[in-house]
This record gives C-alpha cells, sequence and structure tokens, in this order.
C-alpha cells in the first residue's frame, strides 16, 4: 500500500500564489513565440514644429516591428540627421518608445544651445492594426518642441517601406 503526503498549509499557500504568476509568464512566452498583430514593416512619419529660432521639418522613414518591439532609424548613426526610436508595444498598443539621435549644429542661442551634439527624449504613442500616433514628451518644456508621429503599417509586404526623407536637421 502506498502512503499519501499530506501538504502543509504554507505550501499550498505558496502554490496558490504562484500559480497566477506562471500563467502570465506562460502567456507572456507564448504571445512573444507567436509575435504581436502589430508584427510587420511600418512607416514612420514625423513632424516637429518651428520653436524658437529652429524651424519645423518632417521625416519620413521605415520602421518594422517584431515581437511587439518597434524599431525605426532615420538616416545613420553619428551623421547629421540620425534618429532611432525603439521599444515594446503593450497587447493594448500602447507604447513608451525611446528616440536618440544626433544633431549637427544648433540654431539655438544662449542658455539653450545644446552641450554636445546628442539628444534624446520619450515617444507616447498608441498603435492599432494598421497605424498608430505618438507625441514626443516635452520634458521640462525648455528645450523640447511639438513633434508628432503617425505611423502606417505596410500592408503589401513585397514592398519595402519608403526610404529616408531628407530634410532640415533637427535642432
Amino acid at each position: 500500500m502506498r502512503m499519501m503526503k499530506t501538504v502543509s498549509p504554507q505550501m499550498a499557500c505558496l502554490a496558490l500564489l504562484c500559480a497566477p504568476a506562471l500563467l502570465v509568464w506562460t502567456q507572456t512566452v507564448v504571445a512573444q513565440a507567436a509575435g504581436s498583430s502589430f508584427d510587420g514593416n511600418w512607416t514612420t512619419s514625423m513632424a516637429c514644429e518651428a520653436h524658437g529660432q529652429m524651424s519645423a521639418y518632417k521625416w519620413d522613414f521605415p520602421s518594422v516591428i517584431k515581437d511587439g518591439n518597434f524599431h525605426g532609424m532615420h538616416s545613420q548613426p553619428d551623421t547629421a540627421g540620425y534618429l532611432e526610436i525603439n521599444g515594446p508595444i503593450g497587447a493594448d498598443g500602447t507604447a513608451k518608445l525611446s528616440a536618440k539621435g544626433w544633431v549637427s549644429q544648433s540654431q539655438a542661442h544662449g542658455i539653450f544651445a545644446l552641450k554636445g551634439n546628442n539628444y534624446d527624449y520619450i515617444i507616447h504613442a498608441q498603435f492599432t492594426a494598421n497605424s498608430g500616433t505618438g507625441t514626443r514628451d516635452k520634458g521640462v518644456g525648455i528645450l523640447g518642441r511639438t513633434c508628432t508621429f503617425s505611423f502606417t503599417k505596410q500592408t503589401d509586404t513585397n514592398t519595402p517601406p519608403p526610404a529616408s526623407t531628407a530634410a532640415p536637421v533637427p535642432q
């Protein structure tokens, strides 16, 4: 005859507490393995308003969402007009994307002149199956300018996203 061991109340409680966490973890792994409903080639359009002595500009550049992670890049690292955007997109389409770039020269003066050539900011975005919108976080608002983003999913997978368009270098 086989003897059964009894489970202590502490072990039973631990099992009940761990079960939901294990379920969430499993769903996350399965979702990542299956990709995201947002996965595919996208076109990012970015428009920044004039701010002080800095002129307005607009860029269109290719982006990709793979396994729910956004990646877009305008120009090449360490060149004028370089911008790279990265970040995860939630299952509900919300995203907090990180943008970093390089400025070749600044038109700002005095205390508003940028020290060095690098800049970075956060983009608050919302995606749907085929499109999305976003805005640049202005931070403290001293150096920030208003920038808006629109994202369009490419429906023909045989057509590559458009190449980056040339435009004035941002400040």
